[in-house]
């Protein structure tokens, strides 16, 4: 492939010891080659863009946790006031 010159179908099909489909060993040696080709500028700003992404996932992640104790908070006040509301049931 891409050390050896060996074309995708002999190196899958040749031995069958790597247990990978055609397929996918081609769609990954079409990424290795496209991510060779790619700029440090372009390096840059898929860095930038991942930084800023995971930034905004980290934000939003503790925005539903802090949601989520409220959530916990408020079951557990009307639970409370439900058992002082209510008779208890008959049994």
């Amino acid at each position: 492939m891409t050390e050896t010159g060996k074309p995708v179908p002999e190196v899958v099909g040749g031995s069958g010891d790597l247990g990978i489909n055609e397929t996918t060993l081609a769609s990954w040696v079409s990424r290795a080659k496209r991510a060779e080709k790619v700029t440090p500028e372009d390096k840059d700003a898929l860095i930038a863009r991942l930084t800023a992404e995971s930034a905004a996932l980290k934000k939003e992640n503790k925005e539903l946790g802090m949601e989520r104790d409220v959530l916990k908070r408020c079951m557990v006040v009307w639970v409370k006031e439900l058992r002082r509301t209510r008779p208890p049931w008959p049994g």
